[in-house]
Parts: structure tokens; sequence; C-alpha cells
């Protein structure tokens, strides 16, 4: 489809040099014209004092011409132009047209107060000059065309100021919606780094804790692969089956890159946590579960939420500590879950790895403050270590498992 042809526009200087022309004539040619048609009541010929009459309505159109450039400078040239002339007796006619377009001009392109002042200020002097020029008017009726003259001085400087009334609401309008624009995609940038923080933080804890388990089995492996084949067996297929896991929740995870109808599995919950014991099991923790089953109900992002920490949390025994006797709790209670998760620490004869630098329990405590709850980790008084999260089961933030 062709776009529209934008309309044909002047520069404004090229706009301004033909109002200008226009009128000069207009000013000269009307007012020869009424002297023409009515030469008994002319005082003072146009041609009188050195051509003057004619010089002043030329000069109080053609300054038109740097209105725009010096609109203050221009009302004062053609205020000062209509006085001298209206003082001279020279004939009435339309040679007030110059000074109507600088009226204009001067508040259209004032700041509001500042220009209404100038052009309330030289009206009213205009209108006194005028007053006392046509006090011997003959026919005293003509006095009527002083009042026209004022009145139009007057609506000049209104529509002036109407018009930048009209531009300066325009622009303000103009700006409020390009700062909602700006608004609008802060907050889609927002909203994206937040999706990618998630996306990250479900990868690091899927990853993390598939090949925590995966490197305790493959140990076990290598241990007992010629004296016990059958173990070796066993943790062979345990790997096999956390690798797979791990394969589906990345699908899932991941899956939120691609359009609502892949067919992708739910957010991990609450009902996979005996999965997510078994695993640990295979991988050497003597895991104890006190939970009801099948677990409470709890709403998607708190089930989410409590799985992952639990998932964090059992990784980290696996990196850190190795075989060792793990407790697991979760209750429901005045509107909280609390997911408890310790640790006897390393058994006799084995030291616990070093913690590294890692981000687990970092990431643990920011998925509860997005929910609006907290968590405490650190070591037992008499060994071993400790995570308690509490989850209010009507979340604060709308933070996603």
């Amino acid at each position: 489809m062709q776009g529209r042809a934008a309309p044909l526009r002047l520069p404004a200087w090229a706009q301004d040099v033909l109002l200008a022309a226009f009128v000069t004539v207009m000013q000269v040619q009307g007012t020869v014209s009424r002297v023409d048609a009515d030469p008994a009541r002319v005082l003072r010929p146009l041609d009188d004092l050195g051509y003057l009459g004619y010089v002043l309505l030329v000069v109080g159109g053609a300054v038109v011409v740097v209105r725009r450039r010096w609109p203050v400078p221009v009302f004062a040239a053609t205020a000062l132009a209509s006085l001298l002339y209206y003082a001279l007796d020279f004939p009435d006619g339309p040679g007030w047209l110059g000074l109507f377009v600088a009226l204009y001009t001067v508040t259209a392109l004032g700041d509001g107060r500042r220009s209404l002042l100038v052009a309330g200020g030289g009206t009213a002097v205009l209108a006194a000059g005028w007053l006392v020029s046509g006090a011997d008017v003959e026919p005293p009726a003509a006095i009527g065309w002083v009042f026209f003259r004022i009145g139009a001085s007057v609506m000049s400087a209104a529509l002036g100021e109407s018009v930048r009334s009209r531009r300066e609401i325009a622009a303000e309008a103009l700006a409020r919606a390009e700062l909602a624009e700006r608004t609008r995609e802060q907050e889609a940038r927002a909203r994206v780094d937040e999706e990618r923080l998630r996306i990250a933080r479900e990868v690091h804890d899927t990853v993390a804790h598939a090949l925590a388990v995966i490197s305790v089995q493959s140990g076990v492996t290598a241990h007992v692969l010629d004296r016990r084949p059958d173990r070796a067996r066993e943790a062979l297929e345990a790997i096999a089956r956390t690798s797979s896991e791990a394969l589906q929740d990345m699908r899932a995870v991941l899956g939120v890159l691609r359009g609502p109808d892949d067919g992708r599995a739910p957010h991990p919950g609450l009902g996979r946590i005996g999965e997510l014991t078994a695993r640990a099991r295979e991988a050497g923790l003597d895991v104890d579960l006190a939970a009801a089953s099948p677990p409470p109900p709890v709403p998607g992002a708190v089930g989410g939420a409590a799985y992952r920490i639990l998932q964090e949390s059992l990784t980290n025994v696996i990196r850190h500590v190795g075989p060792t006797r793990v407790t697991v709790a979760l209750e429901v209670a005045a509107g909280i879950l609390c997911v408890r998760v310790r640790d006897e620490g390393p058994r006799e004869g084995r030291r616990a790895a070093a913690a590294g630098t890692g981000q687990g329990i970092a990431g643990m405590r920011e998925r509860c403050r997005l929910l609006g709850g907290d968590l405490d980790a650190g070591p037992l008084p008499g060994g071993g270590f400790a995570v308690t999260a509490r989850l209010p089961l009507v979340p604060a933030g709308t933070g996603s498992a």
C-alpha cells in the first residue's frame, strides 16, 4: 500500500515574505481605494510630507517579514507607524493589518505571561493614541473605526494566546505519551530481566542437583565396577533416571521461551518431593521425610518454591557433606508452609567439602523474599547444618518457581 503524499508546505521564511507582500499591498491599495471613493474626507494626502503616508503604510506591512525572528520589535515598529500615521491625520483605511499580524505573533510565539503584558500594554498605548487622534474626526460616527481597531487588536492578541496555549497543551500531551511509552519499554525490559533471572535460577537448581547426584553415583560406579557389578548397574540406572528427570525439568523451564502450546510439563511442586528424596537416597543420603501424604494443597508458586528450596538444600548436603542423615519436614500452620532440612554433618572419618562460592543459599533466600517469606540457614551447635524456610500460603509477591 502506497503512503499518502506529503502536503506541499512552503518554508517559514517564504510564508512570511508572501504575507508581508500581501499585507503591504492591501494596506496601500485599500487606503488608496478609500481615498478615491471619498476624497472630500481626506485631511492630509498620502503624498504629503514627502510621501510619508505611503512610507508608513509600506513600513507597517513590510516589517512583517521578520515577525518570527523579532516579534516584539516588529510589533513596536508597526505600533509606532500606526500612531504616527493617525496622529498626522492621514486618511483612514486598512493600514492596521500589519499591526494585527504583529500582535498575533507576539502572543502566539511568546511565553504566555510576558507576551500578554507586552500585548496588553501596547494595545493600551495604541488605544489612547487612536482616541486622541480621532477626537475631532468628522463625521462623529466615524469614531467607530477607532473602537474597531481597539477591539481587533484585543482579538488578535487573544487569538495568538489561544494558538500558543493549544500548541503547549499538544506538546505536553506528546511528552506524556513519550514518557508513557518509555515507561512501558522499561517495564517490559524489567519483566524480561526478571524472567531471565527466574529461568537462570531454575536451570541452576536443576543442573546443580542432577550433577551432584550423577557425580556421586559415577564415583560409586567406578569404585564397585569390578567387585560388585550389580551395584554398579544400580548406580548407572540411577544416573540414567537422574539425567532423564533433569532433562524433563530443563524442557519445562526452557519451554517458556517457546509458544504456549508446546505441551511443556508443569513446574515441580510438593507432589514430586517423594521423587526428590528418593534420588537423594540413591546418592547416599539417609533421608527421613516427615510430610503428609498426599501433600497439603498449596498455591503453585509456593509449592514450586518449596520444591526448589528442598532440592537446593539436598544438593548442598550431597556436594559438601556426603553420605549422612538428613531430616526433611514439611508443616502447614497459620497460613504458612514451613520447610525444614537438617543434616547431621559428615560421618566419622569423613571431612566436609569446602562450601565454595556458590549462590545456593542466596538463591533460596531470594525465592522466599519474592513470596513474602523468610529463610534461616546456618550450622547447628552440635554439628550439622539446618535450613528453615517459611512461605506464606498467600504470597506477597508474584514470584514463580
